[in-house]
């Protein structure tokens, strides 16, 4: 089973597929969600800590604000392409608990309460993401769930919340093992299947500690890789490096229910060139991360709105083999990833040029020179933006692309039909 777990020999059957699947989660979270990355939005990158609603009413964290992202999602299509979850990060939260020690909303800031949003948003189809923190504090000061693990389990259980986030500030060390595994199963004793999203890999990391993907891979159904983004290349660009080094051989433990993390895309925002966001999305799309957009969707850019409901590339992040693609060669400044994708045979291959200043970087290839491609069969090439058939090729037959400077070129092999 543990075997199976890391998908060896994974490719003989889609049965043995859906076969592993099944016992994975019985050695692990058994909560049986997450089976592709989570696609969602999230406050913290756009919003962050806004108190200040007495001059910023729309744009201060509260329950005001997640409504009108919610309702931006359901009617601009985000929801029909695949974004699901709308999460509050910090600063939700009363400054002290209950009588009873279980946490409260901001009684000015969300009048209703979190089980009211959370009704709010299931009556329009969308799933509801609540921040914690595994220490004493929260980053920004509020309670945390140290000593709480249970009680508030439970209490998001009756919420009716679907996403938790837990972050680690505030907090010992040493504990952090103990700690999110034993979060993770009071989420598992309420009976509600909660997404279980934890921070644990970075701050084990910012400490110094090694860091167990196989042990949080087991407990955790997405886990941080790295520091906040920011809405600036080098930020985006510094998280994809990172991942390209598989520290700890972390892409090995990617899977379904279980899934790497490097936070939100930036796409909509400040920054960052037309360009740039393609290349955040292809690239998160091709290391199957969450997708989880930060931004003001009631005042964003056709562009950007288009690429962020791209169902191309979101079928190549949301593919069911939930396998995270790796960097297999180099050319010159362009970095080439790829991803095992259904049906089975086919890949997903990326073209990411680092390069800075000049102009496109021409790639010439054939599929036979990538790992796992059968040098005999020939293969339907597309590009993924915009669904553009680019041929059949054989796989020993040079293919030819352009990437732009921090640019991406994507495309999709599948096996040609037999005659």
């Amino acid at each position: 089973m543990a075997n199976w777990c890391h998908w060896k020999g994974f490719h003989h059957a889609v049965a043995y597929f859906f076969f592993a699947l099944n016992n994975c989660f019985v050695v692990a979270l058994n909560n049986g969600v997450a089976l592709t990355p989570p696609m969602g939005w999230m406050s913290w990158l756009r919003f962050e800590c806004n108190l200040r609603c007495d001059i910023d009413l729309d744009n201060c964290i509260s329950e005001r604000l997640y409504k009108r992202m919610a309702d931006s999602m359901v009617k601009d299509g985000y929801l029909a392409a695949g974004y699901q979850y709308v999460a509050i990060d910090d600063c939700w939260m009363s400054r002290t608990r209950l009588p009873n020690n279980t946490l409260q909303a901001d009684p000015h800031r969300f009048p209703s309460g979190i089980k009211a949003l959370a009704d709010y948003m299931h009556s329009r189809g969308l799933k509801l993401g609540v921040y914690l923190d595994i220490g004493d504090l929260t980053c920004a000061g509020y309670p945390g769930s140290k000593n709480y693990f249970d009680i508030d389990a439970r209490t998001m259980a009756e919420w009716g919340v679907d996403f938790v986030k837990m972050d680690g500030c505030n907090a010992n060390p040493g504990d952090y093992e103990t700690d999110f595994i034993a979060f993770g199963k009071s989420l598992n004793r309420t009976g509600r299947r909660i997404v279980y999203y934890c921070e644990w890999p970075m701050y084990a990391r910012y400490y110094g500690q090694k860091v167990n993907y196989a042990l949080i891979a087991e407990h955790c159904n997405m886990f941080r890789a790295l520091t906040d983004i920011y809405y600036i290349y080098h930020s985006i660009e510094s998280m994809i490096d990172y991942i390209s080094q598989n520290p700890y051989n972390m892409s090995t433990y990617a899977r379904p229910g279980a899934f790497n993390d490097a936070d939100a895309l930036a796409i909509g925002n400040f920054g960052l060139s037309e360009s740039q966001e393609r290349m955040q999305l292809g690239m998160w799309a091709v290391m199957a991360l969450p997708l989880f957009m930060s931004n003001d969707l009631r005042d964003i850019r056709r562009s950007s709105r288009t690429l962020l409901q791209n169902r191309h590339v979101i079928a190549i992040n949301q593919d069911p083999l939930g396998i995270q693609g790796t960097p297999i060669a180099q050319y010159v400044s362009v970095s080439v990833w790829m991803k095992r994708i259904l049906p089975l045979g086919s890949s997903a291959i990326a073209f990411f040029n680092q390069g800075r200043s000049g102009g496109p970087q021409v790639v010439v290839f054939s599929l036979s020179n990538l790992p796992g491609i059968d040098p005999t069969a020939t293969y339907d090439v597309t590009e993924v933006f915009d669904d553009e058939f680019l041929g059949r090729f054989k796989a020993s037959q040079t293919i030819r692309v352009s990437v732009d400077p921090m640019g991406i070129y994507l495309i999709k092999a599948l096996p040609a039909p037999t005659t």
